[in-house]
């Protein structure tokens, strides 16, 4: 399957994983489309950010969710659905892995595909 990021922005966030503070969190919306099916996916990426230049993404902390996944392709309709409830989804992966996203302090503005 092709992935795309129909959405991502990093904020600023608070989880301990494997041991390590993390200070921010990379948050998108991933289509992935292929053999005739559509895939939406939410996940987050909870990464150090030690300082303000640091945005090495480290991937031991990243949590996922599949939205949706049918035969199909991708609608308009339907990203803008599933990213009006992405922060709901984003919230319940960040409790599950014990962190928070401060979706108030982004540290990046948003990228859109």
């Amino acid at each position: 399957m092709n992935e795309i990021s129909i959405y991502e922005q990093v904020f600023a966030a608070g989880c301990v994983f494997n041991g390590v503070m993390r200070r921010a969190a990379l948050v998108k919306l991933i289509a992935a489309t292929g053999e005739g099916r559509i895939r939406y996916e939410a996940a987050v990426t909870f990464f150090p950010h030690s300082d303000d230049e640091d945005y090495a993404i480290s991937y031991d902390a990243y949590f996922s969710k599949v939205l949706y996944d049918a035969p199909g392709r991708r609608s308009k309709k339907r990203e803008r659905q599933f990213f009006d409830e992405l922060r709901g989804h984003i919230d319940e992966l960040a409790k599950k892995a014990g962190g928070e996203v401060m979706w108030d302090r982004p540290l990046r503005d948003p990228r859109f595909a």
